[in-house]
């Protein structure tokens, strides 16, 4: 289910704060910050219907999920092509992500 929850939580996080950043560094309408605060109110839920038993054990992870939808987001919202550097920072925070998600853990 993380697998689902994760990047959707991402897509929403990324859109509020990008909201944020439209109006204070972009000179869009303060009312791009209605749509903003929905979006990362959704983003707070998803990460709540997480399969965890800790939330900041989901929070570390979800980090890593993070990262790369945020390049994602740099190519396709934003036009610009990420580099070999930012692909390879975000390989390491997804591969991060996986150990943490279903690293073993003991009784």
């Amino acid at each position: 289910m993380n697998l689902v929850i994760f990047p959707l939580a991402a897509l929403a996080e990324i859109a509020g704060c990008f909201a944020v950043w439209a109006v204070w560094r972009l000179g869009a309408s303060p009312l791009w910050l209605i749509p903003g605060l929905a979006a990362l109110a959704v983003f707070a839920g998803l990460l709540a219907l997480s399969e965890s038993d800790a939330a900041g054990r989901t929070f570390a992870a979800y980090g890593g999920v993070y990262v790369a939808a945020s390049l994602a987001w740099l190519w396709a919202v934003e036009g610009r092509l990420p580099d070999r550097w930012d692909l390879i920072g975000a390989g390491l925070c997804l591969a991060g992500a996986a150990v943490i998600l279903w690293g073993p853990r003991g009784a």
